[in-house]
């Protein structure tokens, strides 16, 4: 049969498309580049909060279009949405047919031998033994790829459904995790991205401590440029771990650090193990350790008892701390998390302004920091030429792809996707840089 993947959410949803992608070829199927046309369009779907779960419903119903148009024959949802309201679509979206949770991408090629003989598979396994390793068909550019070096979540934050739609937090073993990387790099892959719910606790379950460094320093080995890390939680960062972000070249100088916020008292309701306090201390030595060092993060505005002095606090560590790269986000009562049952609830009104602002201010320190760079010569990874922009299009090491911005770039001749080239920054607009190969 031929089959369609779409893919919402994270970096981490799209490595298991990617696995599943891998499953239905090897099964002898054909994985198709788009949806009309193909037999079957399995829909990998993000269900963290009410926007994610919106983007969601609305690819389900542009799929069943082309079904009743006659050019898609069956829809399959997988991934956290189906894991989350798994009756409810069945029940109320009669267009789909039939539903994966995320313990369950393993079955993909049975799933769709069913769904193709008239089945309607419902399939839900257990999502704390959600096989992890296998071959992947990887989907990011040739010379980047993801590795996700864990599953699940133990953090526990008192606003997240991560831990009931993905399950504990587990390991993957380093022989598995070099295995993969190793046949990423000899494919051509030269920015491998490291990425998990926390990467920072890797290995605490399976050898019974940390051993993210050890694990760096082993895919620092291989034949990668650049080693990019997201995301590390603030609390299980420490010296050692520092030392090798320090000591190894091919780690970029770029940290994902989510912080959600900086109030005690929101801190301790969100049931972060962070105080303000050991944050600016956390910052402080990596800005002293780590010279260049871009930090991004994420934040919440409108928690419940987020009252005007606490947000003003926020405002006041965004003004100060200088932190390069920031998601700010508006606090969603999802259901079943402690956050959503809250006294204090903050107006959604009062909430999403107070977003506008932060990214207001946000903006304003991303242009201080990209206006710092005129003059001087950074090296770029070349995505390719954009016709639009009527010149190249890159990286820098202050991007990470899909959330960062771009370096527009001009070159005397041909510059091949997937090549590292010294850029002179000549221009900064919109949260991007202009420049000029230096030959």
């Amino acid at each position: 049969m031929k089959v369609a993947f779409v893919s919402l959410g994270c970096a981490k949803n799209l490595v298991n498309t990617e696995q599943m992608m891998a499953l239905v070829r090897q099964a002898g199927h054909t994985v198709a580049g788009e949806a009309a046309g193909a037999d079957v369009a399995v829909l990998n779907t993000c269900g963290f909060i009410d926007s994610a779960k919106s983007e969601a419903i609305q690819n389900i119903l542009e799929l069943a279009a082309l079904k009743d148009e006659g050019k898609l024959k069956k829809l399959l949802v997988t991934g956290c949405l189906s894991q989350r309201y798994q009756k409810e679509l069945v029940e109320e979206l009669p267009e789909v047919d039939g539903v994966l949770g995320t313990g369950s991408y393993t079955e993909i090629v049975s799933a769709l031998e069913e769904v193709m003989a008239g089945g309607r598979p419902f399939r839900f396994g257990d999502i704390d033994h959600t096989q992890e390793d296998g071959a992947r068909l990887v989907s990011t550019p040739p010379y980047t790829a993801y590795l996700k070096i864990a599953e699940g979540c133990d953090n526990r934050c008192a606003y997240c459904v991560i831990p009931s739609l993905r399950g504990r937090y587990r390991s993957r073993t380093m022989e598995s995790l070099l295995a993969e990387a190793r046949t990423l790099a000899e494919s051509g892959v030269k920015e491998l991205i490291v990425i998990a719910q926390d990467i920072t606790r890797y290995g605490t379950d399976i050898y019974g401590k940390r051993m993210l460094g050890q694990l760096l320093q082993e895919l620092c080995r291989l034949d990668f440029h650049w080693v990019r890390l997201h995301y590390l939680y603030p609390d299980e960062v420490d010296e050692s771990l520092i030392d090798v972000i320090a000591s190894e070249r091919k780690i970029v100088k770029y940290i994902d650090i989510p912080l959600q916020h900086v109030n005690d008292g929101i801190l301790k309701a969100m049931n972060r193990r962070s105080t303000k306090a050991e944050i600016l201390a956390l910052l402080a030595r990596l800005r002293a350790r780590l010279p260049g060092l871009v930090l991004r993060t994420s934040l919440i505005c409108g928690l419940p008892g987020e009252g005007e002095a606490e947000f003003e606090e926020l405002c006041a560590f965004l003004r100060t701390a200088g932190i390069e790269r920031a998601g700010i986000f508006q606090f969603s009562p999802e259901e079943g998390t402690p956050a959503a049952a809250m006294e204090g609830q903050v107006d959604p009104a009062m909430a999403e302004r107070r977003v506008e602002l932060l990214v207001d201010l946000q903006s304003r320190v991303m242009d201080a920091w990209n206006e710092r760079r005129l003059g001087e010569t950074l090296e770029v990874l070349c995505e390719g030429f954009d016709p639009e922009m009527g010149c190249y299009a890159g990286r820098c090491y202050a991007d990470s792809p899909d959330v960062d911005g771009k370096v527009f770039f001009t070159a005397g001749g041909l510059v091949d996707a997937g090549s590292f080239v010294p850029v002179r920054i000549t221009g900064a607009s919109d949260g991007d840089l202009t420049g000029e190969i230096e030959e």
